[in-house]
């Protein structure tokens, strides 16, 4: 995969739900060329719908273990892509000491949505298409 990050990193505000998918998506596409991991502003808990919805393209997320920039064990990444603007901020701090590359990807937080099982899980599975898509299209061969 010439030309492409050989590190990446997706960040979110709690690591619970859009930054834990688009790391799955990633490795279920590429993990085997290129290391990706993922974490949030603040610290979270998993999230019981973005694990079933993963599930459903068959990638399992239930063992995920949410963290934050301040335990990431690898700081060493080609690119950061953020997918919150609270994320975007400390992207770019992180630009400060580490040279990097930060993509700004703003999303919809499903978990700010109310309604009916069926209507929330909906919201994730649109969460999730809409991820697979843009991971797909920017880390193509």
């Amino acid at each position: 995969m010439p030309g492409q990050p050989t590190s990446v990193l997706f960040a979110c505000t709690f690591n619970t739900v859009r930054s834990p998918m688009a790391e799955g998506i990633l490795k279920w596409l590429h993990g085997e060329h290129i290391y990706v991991d993922s974490v949030g502003v603040r610290a979270g808990e998993l999230n019981g719908f973005m694990v079933e919805v993963m599930g459903e393209v068959d990638i399992d997320l239930s063992a995920h273990q949410t963290k934050t920039f301040q335990v990431l064990n690898d700081t060493s990444f080609d690119l950061v892509v953020s997918l919150s603007p609270e994320a975007q901020h400390s992207a770019v701090e992180l630009t400060r000491w580490m040279a990097c590359e930060v993509e700004y990807w703003p999303t919809i937080n499903p978990e700010i949505f109310s309604g009916t099982r069926d209507q929330l899980i909906e919201q994730y599975r649109g969460l999730r298409d809409e991820l697979i898509e843009r991971v797909a299209n920017r880390f193509s061969a």
